[in-house]
């Protein structure tokens, strides 16, 4: 049984910062509410107060709300309208889809000096010969009934024979109040006969005591008198879940607050057989050692034959703190504990723990083993080797090749070092300046033109302006 509770309560008033005596508007709708409680006592200044959609079956505790304005109590179990006269300020009122079939009822609502709307749609009181005249005729001060404006012809037109119209309403009442009560009837022995059949299956129906664990429950005797009953048990029990839910919901049944209440209970039970496939059963402890101490393998590990170990790569969720992590390396065999969850397999060669390592990656988080060999020489990692210009091998190489022994060349000869001494050639001087030079350099110049003064014509000089 849902009760609303203090918490159900402070958890919808976020916007009035969770303060629940000064709230003025709070929804509870669809929470399976059983019974209205404390909301009068809680929220005395509340003005809305939404409740459709759950399982109340009378109006109560609202009668000390007065500043409340409009009440939606749609798709409840209410069968009678009453407890609303304390609610001086009320001007709306929704119990679209409850039981209403008493349309006298609606009398209580005279003291609601401010009511202006009212919804009685789906109710089955609707169905009443006169319904409408009655309740126009009753509450003069309504303004709206079931989404129609009421006009001053309809008022008064609905004055007009109202004693008649009580009189068919008051016979109708009775007829619908004697169907409810052959209704609850048949709905308490339809509980009876399904707890008969349920106890029926449980071991000590018959009277007696089955005390030992060994010994299997006996077969209920066949039903002679009835061996209908007999074979629709056998059929029922013999239904898959399914089916038994597409038989409940295509079983005929009368709109009642009983078929309501069945209803939600079918709901309720199939989504607890729903939670209960979605739970995870503890796994069995996995055997990851034999008695006989033989390890088990999980799973594989990649081999990078070129490096000469043996490499991990685990992917493990990005943002994961690494103290949840254990690694164990051992010689024949790595073990990986994540979150209390168990990852080892069996490794092809032997390795050193050692030397091993175990590395987080900073980008994607995986977590990297790296297990060297224990046996067999580390090769180098290959890399990328010019092309020779000739095919030849040397002789270097032809003594490597042949395992000889490999000597180094001291020859002096053999020396190739750059002299930096060398790169830019000396020039000696003369005394003539650069103009000896650059006779020594053109000697036709002195054999072709000669002149006064020692000077001498060049003719790659420019002449001087």
């Amino acid at each position: 049984m849902v009760l609303i509770t203090e918490e159900m309560v402070r958890s919808r008033s976020e916007h009035n910062n969770c303060e629940i005596f000064s709230l003025e508007e709070v929804s509870l709708h669809q929470q399976n509410i059983e019974r209205i409680e404390h909301i009068d006592r809680w929220c005395r200044e509340l003005k809305i107060l939404y409740l459709q959609n759950n399982l109340i079956p009378k109006i109560e505790s609202v009668s000390r709300l007065k500043k409340l304005e409009y009440l939606n109590l749609a798709l409840n179990n209410i069968e009678l309208i009453e407890n609303l006269e304390g609610c001086e300020s009320l001007q709306k009122l929704d119990l679209t889809v409850n039981f209403v079939g008493q349309v006298s009822s609606v009398e209580s609502l005279r003291s609601n000096l401010h009511l202006r709307e009212l919804f009685l749609v789906g109710n089955p009181c609707t169905e009443f010969e006169g319904y409408r005249q009655y309740v126009v005729a009753s509450l003069p001060q309504l303004k709206w009934l079931d989404g129609k404006e009421i006009g001053r012809s309809e008022r008064i037109r609905a004055g007009q024979g109202l004693e008649e119209v009580r009189r068919r309403i008051k016979q109708q009442e009775q007829e619908y109040l004697k169907k409810r009560r052959k209704e609850k009837e048949e709905s308490n022995k339809d509980k009876l006969d399904d707890k008969v059949l349920t106890d029926k299956k449980k071991p000590g129906f018959d009277g007696r005591w089955y005390t030992d664990i060994n010994n299997t429950v006996p077969e209920p005797e066949g039903n002679e008198e009835n061996p209908k009953v007999e074979q629709s048990e056998k059929e029922t029990a013999s239904l898959s879940s399914v089916e038994k839910d597409k038989e409940f919901w295509e079983k005929p049944c009368a709109f009642t607050p009983e078929s309501r209440l069945e209803a939600h209970q079918h709901q309720e039970d199939m989504k607890k057989k729903k939670q209960r496939g979605k739970e995870k059963k503890p796994k069995a402890p996995r055997t990851l050692i034999t008695p006989e101490g033989r390890v088990m393998n999980v799973n594989e590990a990649k081999d990078e034959e070129d490096k000469n170990m043996l490499v991990l790569d685990l992917e493990v969720y990005r943002h994961m703190d690494t103290s949840l992590m254990d690694v164990d390396i051992q010689p024949v065999y790595a073990r990986v504990t994540i979150k209390g969850k168990i990852f080892q397999l069996v490794l092809p060669t032997e390795v050193q723990p050692d030397s091993s390592t175990a590395k987080r990656s900073q980008t994607t988080g995986h977590l990297v083993l790296t297990m060297p060999k224990a046996q067999g020489e580390i090769k180098p990692a290959k890399t990328a080797s010019r092309p020779s210009k000739s095919s030849q091998c040397t002789s270097e190489e032809k003594i490597r090749k042949d395992g000889g022994t490999e000597h180094l060349e001291v020859d002096p000869s053999k020396h190739s070092v750059v002299d930096f001494a060398n790169i830019v050639p000396r020039t000696t001087t003369t005394r003539g300046g650069p103009l000896e030079i650059s006779r020594k350099q053109h000697p036709s110049a002195t054999e072709d033109f000669t002149f006064s003064d020692g000077f001498v014509d060049d003719p790659d000089v420019p002449p001087l302006i």
